[in-house]
């Protein structure tokens, strides 16, 4: 992962790729990200239902090959549909990767430190992006064609060495369950992870936008340029690589997810409001990316433990896939909705817009949380009653 994500150059550098070097309109440009968001829905969905039938390691190898060649292939192509159709191509194999690397992780974790193993998987992610942001930002200033040879040549790469290092023969697909299985069988039965997921995509539409839309802000209105908007990008994976194991060890365990998640939406929000009262600089540039990776840090670690919780062995792919279609619906929205409120209202309606959101989401989620533990304790005096009565 941490191989994969060093090569992340393309992905947040795209809507500015199209609009400055492509002269593509701002909603030319939300349209292709959406167009990726639509591939990375698609892909997310075949991704668990192939990982759960095939096992996550052959589907780990055959995204990041496919992934890979498509990255250099997209550097070839300049024209709007042919733009839209290679990013829809490129999203879907791409996307198909996340569900089995879920797996992967849930399958070499324990029960008792799976938060702490998704942190350490995010940590790995997330050092990649700083060192693929920064360099991106840099490769940018020179010749935006090398982010499309770069990203595709570490894809290759983490797949080889996946290949080298963690031989096939040690993971076994489980057997199919047989008889009664405690968990759910289909996520798509189980309300309140539907619940939960309904949340999770609005929350990240909204944070979706730091890497799409907030960008594009920072070029236009705040004039930044591209080195210093990679530096900002940057800055988001090296604050998680120094703090956010540190942080969920702490606070793993002493509170439900939920509570947490739900303070890292209102921080998350904070930040975007504050967009519209910071004077434009650098400083206030680097203090919005610091509330929003918090936020970030609070919110997305619980997250992934609380639907792995709800999963069991036999059905983690469709249940990864489902948590993963959020993150891609959230890229199929949030570039249309930003470009959309944008050239209506500007960016000054945007950060309210996601601003009250994350609030709506907050509510949602402690709403759920009270339910939820009320629900819990009606269930356990019910069961001691019935105890009591054999």
């Amino acid at each position: 992962m941490l191989i994969n994500r060093s090569g992340t150059m393309v992905v947040p550098f795209l809507t500015i790729y199209c609009i400055n070097q492509l002269h593509f309109t701002v909603t030319q440009a939300g349209l292709v990200m959406t167009l990726f968001g639509a591939g990375s829905i698609i892909g997310a969905y075949f991704g668990g239902w192939l990982s759960d039938r095939i096992g996550f390691y052959d589907m780990q190898i055959g995204a990041l090959l496919t992934g890979g060649l498509m990255f250099i292939l997209l550097g070839f192509q300049h024209a709007f549909i042919t733009l839209g159709i290679g990013t829809f191509i490129l999203s879907f194999c791409n996307e198909s990767f996340r569900p089995a690397n879920s797996m992967a992780i849930a399958y070499y974790s324990k029960p008792e430190n799976k938060t702490r193993s998704y942190s350490l998987h995010r940590l790995a992610v997330n050092l990649g992006w700083a060192v693929g942001a920064a360099t991106g930002g840099f490769l940018a200033s020179f010749n935006y064609h090398l982010l499309f040879w770069v990203d595709g040549c570490t894809n290759i790469l983490a797949a080889l060495i996946l290949l080298k290092l963690m031989p096939r023969s040690g993971y076994k697909k489980p057997e199919k369950p047989v008889g009664k299985v405690s968990a759910t069988l289909s996520p798509y039965k189980d309300k309140t992870y539907l619940l939960f997921m309904g949340l999770t995509t609005l929350f990240n539409i909204c944070f979706f936008q730091f890497f799409v839309m907030e960008p594009v802000f920072y070029k236009l209105e705040w004039h930044f340029s591209e080195r210093f908007i990679g530096f900002l990008l940057a800055l988001n994976g090296i604050i998680i690589v120094l703090v956010e194991m540190v942080m969920i060890n702490y606070l793993e365990g002493k509170k439900h997810p939920l509570v947490y998640i739900a303070c890292g939406v209102v921080v998350t929000g904070s930040g975007y409001i504050l967009l519209n009262f910071l004077p434009p600089g650098a400083v206030a540039g680097l203090l919005v990316v610091i509330i929003i990776t918090f936020g970030e840090m609070l919110s997305m670690p619980f997250g992934t433990s609380f639907w792995v919780t709800r999963s069991s062995e036999h059905n983690r792919g469709q249940y990864a896939a489902l948590y993963t279609m959020s993150w891609s619906a959230a890229q199929v929205i949030a570039p249309a909705l930003g470009a959309q409120v944008i050239q209506h209202g500007g960016f000054r309606v945007l950060w309210w817009l996601l601003g009250a959101i994350c609030a709506a989401v907050a509510v949602g989620v402690i709403l759920m949380y009270r339910f939820n533990t009320e629900s819990k304790v009606v269930a356990d005096i019910k069961q001691a009653q019935a105890e009591m009565q054999q």
